[in-house]
């Protein structure tokens, strides 16, 4: 049983044997009203588990929070630190994007269990992004978009099975992207766009069917564009520019990006996937 539950069943007892004796006494009354009065307020302050108040307290610290632009008081409720949002006593979303975070994810994040969005856009966050990330089972939003996040995507990400947005272009995310990303059927935005990933793109993207968005272009990535994404029924953008695709792409492929899928090769000539005419494919070639 959670504390809130504990205080208000307290609460309400007291209530009932305040009520029944309320007429005998007027010490009585008056010492069980204020006794409800000192439990209501518990009852109005029972706010997030420690386990979530000390994750964003380090959050806090391992992000320079005494110069942020909007900062915590931590001797404040929690329900009142800007940015944070609390539903039920949990911490459902944390949105502080241009606050002017500096430093590192700590590993806690994962202990926000019900956190469904999480955006740190436009500050200037480092290093890695924890693999506790995949702890985060609740979260829809994921946006740290515009930081110097660097290392390789951690593969748990693929453990995000309610993510429906990942944003995380402008950085200096490096690697392949896992195999494990590909296993997230409700994602419906993917911008990994502008950082320096490699390798090739998976065929295993025709997994993700609800996927509307898929942003990669500038990046180092390589290998034949995969024919199975033309299998995403619901993809309305695509951009893979600036990359070093090569192969063949289907024509209705071809229409979704809007840079016409211009690539460049090793010896930093640009090529441009061009649409056949006579068959539904597109051809690399060097302008």
């Amino acid at each position: 049983m959670c504390i809130l539950s504990i205080i208000l069943e307290l609460y309400l007892s007291c209530l009932y044997i305040c009520l029944t004796i309320c007429q005998k006494s007027s010490v009585m009354k008056n010492i069980y009203t204020l006794l409800l009065v000192f439990l209501f307020s518990l009852v109005m302050k029972a706010e997030v588990s420690v386990a979530e108040k000390n994750a964003l307290i380090q959050l806090y610290n391992a992000t320079n929070g005494a110069n942020w632009t909007s900062k915590w008081d931590l001797k404040t409720p929690v329900s009142s630190w800007y940015g944070v949002k609390l539903q039920d006593d949990k911490v459902v979303a944390v949105q502080l994007q241009m606050n002017n975070l500096v430093g590192t994810l700590p590993s806690s994040i994962g202990d926000l269990k019900s956190l469904e969005v999480l955006n740190l856009s436009f500050n200037k966050l480092s290093g890695s992004i924890p693999a506790s990330i995949g702890e985060l089972s609740s979260l829809k939003t994921l946006s740290m978009f515009m930081n110097s996040l660097s290392g390789n995507l951690p593969s748990e990400i693929g453990k995000l099975s309610n993510l429906e947005t990942l944003s995380l272009y402008n950085n200096e995310i490096e690697g392949q992207i896992p195999s494990s990303l590909y296993s997230l059927k409700n994602l419906k935005v993917l911008y990994l766009n502008s950082n320096k990933l490699s390798g090739a793109l998976n065929a295993e993207i025709s997994n993700m069917v609800s996927l509307q968005q898929l942003s990669l272009f500038d990046n180092k990535m390589n290998g034949q564009v995969p024919f199975d994404i033309a299998k995403l029924n619901n993809l309305k953008e695509m951009n893979i520019s600036y990359n070093q695709f090569s192969g063949f792409v289907s024509k209705d492929l071809a229409k979704l990006d809007m840079l016409n899928m211009t690539m460049i090769n090793n010896k930093g000539v640009a090529q441009a996937l061009k649409v056949s005419t006579e068959r539904n494919t597109a051809i690399v070639s060097e302008e």
